[in-house]
């Protein structure tokens, strides 16, 4: 997510609700007596998912946020380890991503792939939370407060029909989500980072046992400024997820619309290609976020700010610095993101069937 954060991807799924009428016994699209009709519930479906009665349940997006945390990290993990590496290694260390991955997998075997695992998939678990909750919120506020008022005038009537957040208004609602979850994301990427750039495979020689060990030192020599080392940098990052999630809902749309898939076929293709538009936006940030974070803490640091980072970067390699490691990257994008959207989905619709047969039992 980069590090990214579904965790953040899994929030999209509060504005992809499906109305059972839209769906056929196989999944697919039930026809439609009349293409208006067919037309009208398309759009009666994207209404629904903006309105504050389908966005409950907020103990649900917490659960189903668990399992998307750890599709994401079983399927996105090694994909990260090579990216963070080639970005903050020297340039001669490593000829390419296949070079990379032959070293770490000859040095430190399978296991080298997963260090620094156990702080995003315990961070992921608590951001998909609050990434679903802050999301859907920021959505509803915008709906009613922002695009409602611009797009009904006063002395129109009310009308019983839904309407649909414009996909500005996801982007916008993106941007917000994501700056409020990097106070979360910031000190698990940070603690992340500088597990995966060990390179011992000996534990006695690293300097962290682990990101236990790894968050008490750096508490206990810098406090919890240290622990938020790059927080401005995370910050930058996640403005970027404006294009994430206005693509995420103008792909969903046109899924929904022209073709004929299941809905996790369309949860699927609708992640993974959004989630490949944010890195190509996003990737240079992220770039930049990492050499921070991988920055000595002490007297030895070397950028004070984030311009100082991109410099750096560019003084060291040109443009192309701001490219390293990203076919690793964008590889990793679209089947870490489709999975845990995809996880996160059938999770949330398995506690939805759940509490109607549960309602009906009352």
């Amino acid at each position: 997510m980069s590090s990214a954060s579904v965790s953040d991807l899994a929030a999209a799924a509060a504005g992809t609700v499906k109305t059972p009428g839209m769906l056929g016994g196989d999944g697919k699209r039930g026809n439609s007596a009349s293409a208006s009709a067919s037309a009208h519930g398309i759009e009666q479906q994207q209404a629904v998912a903006n309105t504050p009665a389908s966005q409950g349940g907020n103990y649900k997006g917490f659960v189903a946020g668990v399992f998307s945390g750890i599709a994401k990290l079983s399927v996105g993990h090694p994909f990260d380890t090579i990216k963070v590496r080639l970005q903050t290694a020297p340039k001669s260390q490593f000829h390419g991503p296949v070079d990379c991955l032959l070293q770490t997998l000859r040095n430190e075997g399978v296991n080298g792939m997963y260090k620094g695992a156990t702080p995003p998939l315990l961070g992921w678990m608590c951001m998909d939370s609050l990434m679903l909750g802050s999301l859907t919120l920021y959505r509803r506020l915008l709906n009613e407060h922002v695009f409602l008022p611009l797009s009904k005038p006063a002395s129109s009537s009310a009308s019983t029909k839904p309407t649909p957040l414009p996909p500005l208004g996801h982007a916008i609602a993106g941007t917000l989500a994501g700056w409020t979850v990097s106070f979360i994301a910031a000190p698990v990427e940070h603690v992340k980072a500088r597990l995966q750039v060990q390179y011992q495979s000996s534990k006695s020689a690293r300097t962290y046992s682990g990101p236990i060990d790894c968050s008490r030192q750096i508490f206990r020599s810098h406090g919890i400024a240290g622990l938020y080392h790059g927080l401005s940098a995370t910050l930058l990052f996640r403005t970027f997820f404006f294009f994430w999630w206005g693509s995420y809902d103008l792909f969903t749309r046109a899924l929904q619309e022209h073709t004929s898939l299941s809905t996790p076929a369309v949860n699927f293709w609708a992640g993974g290609l959004s989630a490949q538009v944010f890195w190509l936006t996003s990737y240079p940030s992220d770039v930049i976020k990492q050499r921070i974070m991988t920055d000595e803490l002490g007297p030895g640091r070397k950028y004070m700010h984030w311009k100082e980072a991109a410099r750096a970067v560019y003084a060291e390699t040109g443009w192309k610095g701001y490219w390293r490691g990203f076919t690793p990257c964008f590889l990793r994008a679209f089947p870490a993101n489709a999975c845990a959207l995809v996880a996160f989905e059938g999770v949330m619709r398995v506690l939805n069937t759940t509490d109607a047969v549960d309602g009906e039992m009352k």
